[in-house]
């Protein structure tokens, strides 16, 4: 049989939704038994640790795997479930955002260590900045890092379907953050953020608002809790002292702009000699979405038209029309 502390981390694990050592004390056990000579079980206890992972990897249920009593049934219509494959390594952003980011991860991994000290780690988190500039990436990348999935919650959507029983559901989702850590990523933030003192605001708005307030400050979950916003000078000052980070993205500068262009090239096996810093200067002001996708239009160009077809020319037009579209 499995040592006591053993038992207790796997259990202490599954409750904290802690994957990692979840299936890293499982397999500790297997060995253990492989060792005492028991060759089938330990087998077939890695089998399941396989399968297991699999499953967990798909996201097979999790959502309808939520609490299931009749008001937690609508999770699913509230939160929409991502399974991100991305790592911050194969991310292009400013150094600055690439430290802050990494060093949640650390601090996640060493949960226990931290509290353990009466200290708490980063976990709700404000991402600002223009629309294009890695915010919805980066929480992708924060899940992935963390093995664990992300959901997404559209909060101009959940107002207008659900006004009048906004509050309720909002509170629905920080419940369901004790029973399922994941990412929890409020997308478009500042339809509910604007500030309180503004008379024009929907009085449910404001109220929303001082739940989420209410409820992020009183949050004790493994969960991470992310506002992602494009308008940072809409938002009510008193969100700002809620969150452990404030993350701010900016446009891509000159260093990033090339890295990108170099590395999504690559990617999508773009081979011509492009005058990568005559591009770069002419893609200043452009967003990482509006550099992917001009790199995205060029290999379709080489794929219709071939690659002697698609000059620098060709390539710097695609730029302008990025800039100026109409």
């Amino acid at each position: 049989m499995a040592a006591a502390e053993q038992i207790k981390s796997l259990i202490k694990s599954f409750g904290e939704g802690d994957d990692t050592r979840f299936y890293a004390t499982a397999m500790q056990i297997a060995a253990l038994e492989a060792k005492k000579g028991h060759v089938a079980l330990a087998d077939e206890l890695k089998k399941l640790i396989d399968n297991a992972k699999a499953g967990k990897g798909r996201g097979i249920g999790l959502v309808r795997n939520m609490p299931v009593n009749a008001a937690q049934k609508e999770l699913s219509d509230l939160l929409e479930l991502v399974h991100p494959d991305i790592k911050l390594k194969q991310m292009v952003l400013a150094p600055t955002i690439v430290k802050s980011l990494k060093r949640i991860v650390h601090e996640q991994h060493k949960l226990d260590l931290i509290r353990e000290h009466n200290l708490q780690p980063r976990k709700k988190l404000l991402f600002t900045g223009p629309p294009g500039c890695g915010k919805t990436m980066s929480a992708k990348a924060l899940a992935s890092e963390l093995r664990i999935p992300l959901f997404i919650i559209r909060l101009d959507g959940l107002i207008s379907r659900y006004m009048g029983e906004s509050i309720s559901k909002l509170r629905l989702i920080f419940d369901a953050m004790h029973q399922f850590r994941a990412v929890y990523l409020f997308d478009e933030f500042d339809s509910i953020g604007t500030t309180r003192s503004n008379g024009n605001e929907v009085g449910e708005i404001k109220r929303i608002l001082n739940t989420f307030l209410l409820q992020i400050e009183k949050d004790d979950s493994n969960s991470l809790v992310i506002a992602a916003t494009n308008l940072p000078e809409h938002l009510d000052h008193a969100l700002f002292r809620r969150f452990d980070d404030i993350i701010v993205y900016k446009l891509p500068e000159l260093p990033e702009i090339k890295e990108l262009y170099k590395s999504r090239l690559s990617e999508l096996n773009l081979s011509k000699n492009y005058n990568i810093d005559k591009i770069a200067q002419e893609s200043i002001n452009l967003s990482y979405a509006d550099i992917s996708r001009i790199c995205e239009e060029l290999a379709k160009d080489v794929l219709v038209y071939g690659e002697d077809e698609v000059s620098e020319a060709v390539f710097l037009d695609n730029i302008r029309l990025r800039k100026k579209p109409f």
